[in-house]
């Protein structure tokens, strides 16, 4: 018997041992109050002959229970466990469809840490923790341990891994030792051997796009939807759509027509439109015909010295008509279009809105014109450049599919483009991602894990949520596990990430963390955490982390194995790197 309980106030309780001396180390030990009922606990504490246990679960049918319903009596009888007993307290038996090896127990060190496999990965995961302190050997061994399987194979598994810093492709490569299971790689590097990352720009949707061009208000929204309309419109040659493309056009000339601005702005801005948005009926080129000759539309615009043009009433009666007393609706959304087709249908949506009637509008929106023409002619073009259509579904099989087999592990190696266009692609391909898991059937039948490394980066509080109505990060967050799609994020600076994500998280590995802001920050946000553990997180070493949530049986500290082979992310050698023989 450890001795006897002195006090019980909240969930610790006090033990005075007057033979403290006789027993080795046994700060952090299980201890087991047995009475009516049997009560896990640890000791966190030793203050004199005192001992202070935190009261963790109890045993119930055999099996052990995290979480207290009732106080011990202080008739209690208190001793340590043994560590044969310690496993039943700590780890799931080891089974390779139900639980997952995590490593060993950094108090009892012969002892293994299985999880409840189904209980972490069907929930939402972070793994946080200061520079250097074992983030990514730690999550990189824990993808090996998935793969490094016997007698199941996780055939469906799909880790969509985003390596802010190209570390996780060395570490990844064996897994295809196996030969059912494949390692599929992109890169944002345009000189490299491997496949460059390309989003289709005709799967991008109103918010997608509203992300691309940094929309910040909804009249740049409403430009983009009709932008995206136009788009779909004018790049099918059909017979079918030319009366629509007619009435268009029309009404946006029409609109500039009658505008009452100077000649020569109205002329420019129907050269604008019939340059760009033209059919074999309307174009500059097109034949009016007046009684005892003919002229070219574009020579009908022609401003006169007065500073007029004065076949305007001829012009109005032209394109009036070509407008449908009743227009059908396209709905049409499978159509193959390009970022330039795109611009100059934000051009179009610009001047036919009639924006032109108010500079501050149209200041503001010609910014998405400026940021799609700046796109365009730059590297990053790239990206956003695909030689065919290709459905949303398809295009996601694509990003699963390597040699006609399933891809288990997708990595997107973003490490070669800069923070912004970093953080538009995570968040579009996310979507994109949810997207088609929302719509599956049957619903989470495949399920998908979004991993993002350096997650303060791209879960942030964003103007989304006020623009769009939601943030993709905070919306997976939320609505993701019932459709199969959960977010893992690994950080360094926990209090940079949005509050509503992380705190939709239920599962936590918490490495070494330096800065008292995310300190406090965890500590808030972690019901689990006492004053001990937050304490010891300054000083704890690299590669042992925190454990808590529901995959556990109880908030544990736990030594992970070094991965093999490891990510690229150590620290340079500087003695290696500056020294030479002086011979």
């Amino acid at each position: 018997m450890l001795g006897e309980i002195i006090e019980i106030k909240e969930n610790i309780v006090i033990v005075k041992c007057q033979n403290i001396n006789t027993y080795n180390n046994i700060m952090n030990n299980y201890v087991l109050l047995r009475d009516t009922k049997n009560i896990i606990g640890e000791i966190i504490s030793i203050q004199g002959e005192n001992i202070y246990i935190n009261l963790l679960g109890e045993i119930k049918d055999n099996s052990f229970i995290f979480g207290i319903t009732t106080k011990p009596s202080f008739k209690s009888n208190v001793q340590l466990v043994s560590e044969n007993n310690i496993p039943f307290i700590l780890s799931y038996q080891s089974d390779e469809r139900k639980s997952l090896y995590l490593g060993k127990s950094a108090i009892y060190e012969n002892i293994s840490i299985h999880i409840n496999l189904n209980r972490f990965f069907n929930s939402h995961f972070a793994i946080l923790g200061g520079t250097g302190s074992g983030k990514s050997f730690g999550f990189a061994r824990i993808v090996q341990n998935i793969f490094n399987t016997k007698n199941y194979i996780p055939y469906k598994a799909s880790l969509f891994i985003f390596d802010t810093y190209g570390e996780y492709h060395n570490a990844f490569l064996k897994v295809e030792d196996n030969p059912h299971i494949a390692f599929k790689s992109y890169t944002t590097r345009l000189d490299s051997n491997e496949e460059i990352l390309k989003i289709p720009p005709f799967l991008l949707g109103v918010d997608d796009l509203a992300i691309l061009l940094n929309a910040t208000t909804p009249n740049q929204l409403q430009v983009l939807e009709k932008a995206l309309r136009l788009v779909k419109i004018f790049s099918r040659s059909d017979e079918e759509i030319i009366k629509i493309k007619n009435d268009i056009i029309a009404r946006s000339v029409l609109d500039i027509l009658l505008s009452g601005r100077p000649s020569v702005q109205i002329r420019d801005q129907i050269f604008s439109i019939l340059a760009f948005y033209k059919t074999k009926d309307l174009n500059l080129d097109t034949i009016l015909y007046q009684p005892g000759y003919n002229r070219a539309l574009k020579h009908c615009l022609i401003v006169d010295a007065d500073g007029k043009i004065r076949e305007m009433e001829l012009l109005t009666d032209f394109f009036s008509k070509y407008l449908l007393e009743e227009k059908e609706e396209i709905t049409e959304t499978n159509v193959f279009y390009t970022l330039n087709d795109l611009e100059n249908a934000i051009d179009f949506a610009l001047i036919s809105e009639g924006i032109l009637k108010s500079e501050k509008i149209y200041d503001d929106n010609n910014l998405l014109k400026v940021r799609i023409h700046s796109l365009i002619n730059s590297e990053a073009k790239i990206y956003f450049e695909y030689e065919n259509y290709i459905s949303l579904e398809n295009y996601i099989n694509t990003l699963l599919t390597k040699n006609n087999q399933k891809a288990q592990i997708i990595n997107f190696n973003i490490n070669y483009i800069d923070d912004r266009l970093a953080k538009i692609i995570v968040k579009i391909l996310a979507k994109m991602l949810f997207d088609v898991l929302k719509n599956l059937k049957p619903r989470a039948s495949l399920p998908f894990h979004i991993i993002l490394e350096e997650a303060h980066r791209y879960v942030q509080n964003d103007n989304d949520i006020n623009l769009l109505g939601y943030n993709i990060f905070e919306r997976i967050a939320k609505e993701g596990r019932k459709y199969g799609i959960l977010l893992g994020l690994i950080s360094q600076r926990p209090s940079e990430l949005s509050e509503t994500t992380l705190s939709q998280v239920n599962n936590f590995l918490i490495f070494k963390t330096a800065h008292p802001k995310d300190i406090e920050y965890i500590y808030k946000l972690i019901p689990f955490l006492t004053e001990e553990i937050k304490k010891r997180l300054q000083i704890i070493q690299p590669g042992y982390c925190y454990c808590f949530g529901p995959a556990f049986k109880v908030p544990t500290i736990v030594k992970l194995e070094k991965p093999n082979p490891t990510p690229e992310s150590n620290n340079v050698n500087i003695s290696n790197t500056w020294f030479i023989a002086n011979n």
